[in-house]
């Protein structure tokens, strides 16, 4: 899924409150990260990470890797943190972000 700029814009706001909770260390990204990555997108759809700075790689870098790794959109690099969207299929989820939509032929404001 593409992300369009409005739901980039919305996103970024949800994520200012964020805390990162994935961190990028001198061992690189390994299969323990990757999943906690996961783990982390399927329970919250949108996640902050960082890079550490005794990380290998620079904070885009990561932020490309790890999306691809756990095929989630990069919504946002800044500095040394970036993050990361992956929309929920549990359709039971109680607190799923519902982004914008903007219906092909429709003007928007």
């Amino acid at each position: 899924m593409e992300l369009t700029s409005k739901q980039r814009a919305q996103l970024r706001k949800l994520a200012n409150v964020l805390e990162p909770i994935v961190h990028i260390g001198k061992d690189g990204m390994g299969e323990n990260l990757i999943r906690q990555a996961n783990d982390a997108l399927e329970a919250r759809e949108l996640i902050k990470c960082k890079v550490l700075d005794n990380a290998m790689l620079s904070a885009k870098e990561g932020a490309l890797a790890l999306a691809k790794e756990t095929r989630s959109e990069v919504v946002q690099v800044i500095g040394t943190k970036f993050v990361l969207y992956r929309a929920s299929h549990n359709p039971n989820k109680k607190d799923k972000i519902v982004l914008n939509r903007t219906v092909r032929g429709s003007k928007t404001s």
